[in-house]
């Protein structure tokens, strides 16, 4: 037996959905299986934190679980098998806060996030190289070199015209998971799912401008603001697998072998008891009118229409302003704040 009733007193769980940080150190997660373990190096130091961002997804307060047990199940096994969530959901809903909250919880340091668009490419996550930036540089070098040999110094390295995107980041040889969110997955052209497949699977990629290079090495910038990493022999591979979250609005069906890789995590519309709950969180206090306001957003949210956290955040924060009353224009920019998205205007 295992879990919250076990005996013994053990859980498997190491992430319990509450943003609270357990003990003084980072808890460790239990080692990957056989079949999800990588041999990326030399190992990178840890990431940095970005406390900023998650005050801003995530408020100030004490953060409300919105998940339930079998879910909170689901995130904790796609952890321990290393494999990634596949979420689901209506627009505004808070999926893409599940990697804050998983972030914060387990100390896994700065979110790393993909935003997708229809335009977007495999190689735009991994890398970009800036091949008109090394051009002028090689020609700036050459310039000097012809009239002052002496004062040319190195030729610019190739490295210094490369920089690792979030996904390409993720996948460097950290000692403790990277988080990546990849936001709106179901955005993309139709390919780029099974483009993923091998690096989700594999956990490594290559580099071809660094492979084709004469230096076995180069030092390249990475994702997050003002880091670089090594690269040897224009290979990068993971060290722990990193916490992939995708996202979906659930515009259009994955492919079966993309599906296959992915545990599935549907999230539900929050409680009237969470919503109040994620207001006083985010505000530091209930407004007086918040009550009424989350019933109002809870009625047309039932009713079929489309809305988001954030409007009701909104609308809750207008409330506090000293002058500002909800009668009258107050009451109609309230309205315009808690309209039906889905209606378009």
């Amino acid at each position: 037996m295992s879990g919250p009733d076990a005996t013994d007193g053990t859980d498997w769980r190491v992430f319990r959905a509450t943003g609270a940080v357990q003990g003084a150190a980072p808890s460790p997660l239990p080692d990957a299986p056989p079949w999800r373990r990588f041999r990326g190096g030399p190992p990178q130091p840890p990431p940095p934190d970005d406390p900023e961002a998650a005050l801003r997804r995530l408020g100030p307060g004490d953060h409300v679980p919105q998940l339930g047990p079998e879910q909170i199940d689901t995130v904790n096994a796609a952890l321990l098998l290393r494999r990634p969530l596949l979420i689901t959901g209506p627009p505004g809903i808070g999926k893409s806060t599940l990697a804050y909250l998983l972030s914060r919880e387990l100390r896994l340091g700065r979110v790393l996030q993909w935003n997708i668009v229809s335009r977007t490419t495999l190689r735009d996550g991994l890398y970009a190289y800036d091949a008109i930036g090394r051009a002028q540089a090689i020609a700036a070098w050459q310039a000097v070199e012809q009239r002052t040999p002496a004062d040319g110094g190195q030729p610019p390295a190739l490295g210094d015209f490369i920089t690792l995107g979030p996904l390409g980041t993720a996948l460097l040889p950290y000692e403790r998971p990277r988080v990546l969110l990849v936001d709106e997955l179901d955005k993309s052209d139709i390919d780029l799912p099974n483009d993923l497949l091998h690096v989700l699977e594999n956990g490594s990629y290559d580099i071809p401008e660094l492979v084709r290079d004469a230096a076995d090495s180069a030092r390249v910038h990475t994702d997050d603001p003002r880091q670089f990493a090594p690269v040897s022999g224009g290979r990068v591979e993971c060290r722990e697998f990193p916490v992939v979250l995708i996202t979906s609005n659930g515009e259009r069906e994955f492919p079966a072998a993309f599906r296959r890789r992915c545990l599935p995590l549907e999230m539900q519309a929050p409680t009237r008891e969470q919503l109040l709950a994620i207001v006083s969180g985010h505000l530091g206090s209930l407004p007086p009118d918040a009550e009424a306001m989350v019933d109002v957003f809870l009625q047309r949210v039932r009713a079929g229409g489309t809305h988001s956290l954030d409007q009701l955040l909104n609308a809750a924060r207008l409330t506090t302003l000293d002058g500002f009353r909800t009668d009258g224009n107050g009451h109609r920019l309230i309205e315009t704040l808690l309209r039906d998205l889905a209606k378009g205007r």
